[in-house]
């Protein structure tokens, strides 16, 4: 064996004993995919429907270091798992061909995390970059605001700080303990541990709603055969189990139109239901024979409600169409304004997962907020409760209480400081008796809105100076 002489040693170099047949020589690339995959899988597991969001911050401290490479492996982990009912829900309405839009998705949220890991050199570039990621996507005509890390904390006390900075500030804690993990900074735990353990105050609920869950197929409901009567059945029998009752929901799409017998039936309550127009995806509030008025929704589905660049995509689209046995599907008319209907907020199914319409409400006078949706389309997937813990936090956002109704479930009622106070059994027929109050007052969140976005932003510039700073900048 030939020793090499390093002149500015005091003795010789050995080279590297040889690797053995099959063994991956030091630093091969791909352990380090191997592992930030299996990071990004981790990291899902610690945003809902999962219950272990206490390890979120644990979980980062491993994760952000790296850059292109790191962060795409890291992003198809985290995307493939967290959205893995899109394929599963879609797959089983529309046949196989409906699971090929859930690749492109997940690598688009891959190279996402890619970017972000490439273009943040440090750790408050980092920092305020994700923070700043995670606002852009629920930005825009492609607007998708799914795996926020601020949703961690869903199910810990601590997520009543969303009333002073919404999920964003959620997200930016989150970031912030996973930081001073990686620093050894162990004070930070006993902060974390606080937002697990903090009491919370009572709510005082001073009204009860009926909330009727029919059940009904979405491919029935889709190709107009709306049971009707299923409603008034199922309102007919909660009404007479809980004469209390002072407001009436029915959720998203449920008729065509109020039926005739609803006048009788509802007895001088209100009725907030959802109709399946051939335009726009609308809900209206009916009492004593009178539509009081509607709401038309605002954030439309990508690609399920709306089909964007359909003229560039038009064939592709048809193609589609035709694979899934779904016809000439046509763009539903988006509403033109965020408003209440009177004291009720409505949120229609998608946009019950975006800060900034429920804010809007909140800010418009609307004193409860009322959730119509529809995710049968989901299908036997976890896609649903995920949708329901992400709008948990419309509620502690804007400090009211949130009634959803779901034409499978989830059927709840949410208190404004995030709890389920009410629910039942998703997937079956059903009504729920809801405790609700009317408030007024906005929170913090509500009165100033996504501020943790530009501290977040703030963090990224003062890391790009640190970055960029001139020789001996430090010292002087």
């Amino acid at each position: 064996m030939k020793v090499r002489e390093d002149p500015k040693a005091h003795g010789p170099i050995l080279p590297p004993p040889p690797s053995k047949p099959g063994e991956k020589e030091p630093g091969s690339p791909y352990g380090g995919r191997v592992k930030a995959l299996a990071l990004g899988l981790l990291l899902a597991l610690t945003l809902p429907p999962f219950p272990l969001g206490f390890l979120a911050p644990f979980v980062l401290a491993f994760l952000l270091k790296g850059g292109f490479r790191e962060g795409f492996w890291a992003g198809l982990g985290f995307g493939g798992l967290h959205l893995v009912w899109l394929p599963q829900s879609f797959a089983q309405n529309f046949g196989p061909w409906g699971a090929v839009p859930f690749l492109p998705l997940v690598l688009v949220k891959a190279l996402s995390f890619g970017l972000l890991f490439a273009l943040t050199p440090n750790a408050p570039m980092r920092l305020g970059g994700w923070v700043l990621l995670e606002w852009l996507t629920e930005q825009g005509e492609l607007a998708f605001p799914w795996g926020f890390l601020g949703y961690a904390l869903v199910e810990a006390p601590g997520r009543v700080l969303a009333a002073w900075g919404g999920v964003y500030l959620l997200s930016l804690l989150v970031l912030l303990v996973a930081y001073g993990l990686r620093a050894r900074r162990p004070w930070v735990l006993l902060l974390w541990a606080l937002l697990w353990l903090l009491p919370l105050p009572e709510a005082h609920p001073e009204g009860k709603a009926l909330l009727v869950q029919g059940n009904i197929n979405p491919l029935r409901k889709f190709q107009g055969e709306l049971d009707e009567a299923v409603y008034l059945r199922l309102t007919e029998a909660g009404l007479r189990a809980h004469p209390e009752a002072d407001l009436v929901v029915w959720p998203e799409t449920a008729v065509w139109r109020i039926p005739q017998e609803a006048e009788a039936l509802l007895q001088g309550r209100p009725l907030l239901t959802g109709l399946n127009l051939l335009g726009p995806n609308r809900a209206v509030l009916y009492r004593e024979g009178k539509l009081l008025g509607h709401y038309d929704k605002t954030r439309l589905v990508p690609f399920g409600e709306r089909f964007p660049f359909r003229e560039a995509l038009g064939g592709v689209y048809a193609f589609f169409f035709r694979a899934m046995g779904l016809g000439d599907l046509q763009d539903r008319t988006p509403g033109e304004k965020v408003a209440p209907i009177g004291p009720y907020g409505v949120l229609i199914c998608y946009e019950s997962v975006f800060p900034s319409v429920a804010r809007g409400l909140a800010r418009e006078g609307a004193r409860v907020l009322v959730l119509l949706t529809n995710d049968a389309w989901f299908g036997p997937s976890f896609g649903g409760r995920q949708h329901f813990a992400l709008g948990r936090l419309r509620a502690v956002e804007t400090g009211r209480w949130l009634l959803r109704a779901g034409n499978d479930g989830i059927t709840a009622s949410v208190d404004p400081f995030g709890r389920v106070v009410a629910e039942i059994p998703p997937h079956q027929e059903g009504f729920l008796l809801a405790p609700y109050a009317l408030r007024t007052g906005l929170t913090p969140y509500a009165r100033f809105g996504d501020w943790a976005v530009g501290l977040a932003l703030t963090i990224f510039l003062l890391g790009l100076i640190l970055r960029v700073r001139p020789p001996g900048w430090r010292n002087r």
